[in-house]
């Protein structure tokens, strides 16, 4: 037995000591025809990047998509057997039952708070069992 851990262990050395070596670069030409060569830094000197205006541009175009995706969301209507969004599912949605005069929910089922809507949701499958508006 002690004869064949010492063969697996000088085989697993030397198995890691050759794809150590592997990895190491070849020699020196190598390494100065990647990024670092001189004359690849002093073509990006010259090169003209994006105005601010176009920096500008693409964060309203953000901006607006954001504002309409919260839009989509407010007016999401919910029904029971839907699956609830994977967004929604976080501790910030979570409600506690006790303070709300929510009914108890059973074994594997979470309250949540979504657009002034309250939905029990199944925690193991995430479809909504019920909807309670106030």
């Amino acid at each position: 037995m002690k004869k064949i851990l010492t063969i697996l262990a000088i085989s697993f050395s030397a198995l890691m000591a050759s794809s150590v070596s592997t990895a190491a670069p070849h020699d020196k030409q190598d390494r100065s025809r990647g990024w670092d060569h001189p004359r690849h830094q002093e073509s990006n000197k010259n090169r003209d990047f994006r105005e601010d205006d176009d920096d500008e541009r693409m964060q309203d175009k953000r901006r607006g998509r954001e504002e309409r995706g919260v839009k989509r969301l407010q007016q999401h209507k919910w029904q029971t057997g839907y699956v609830m969004p994977q967004h929604y599912r976080g501790n910030g949605y979570k409600v506690d039952y006790k303070n709300l005069d929510l009914p108890k929910p059973s074994r594997n089922q979470q309250w949540y708070k979504i657009n002034n809507d309250y939905i029990l949701v199944d925690s193991d499958s995430h479809n909504i069992v019920q909807i309670k508006g106030f």
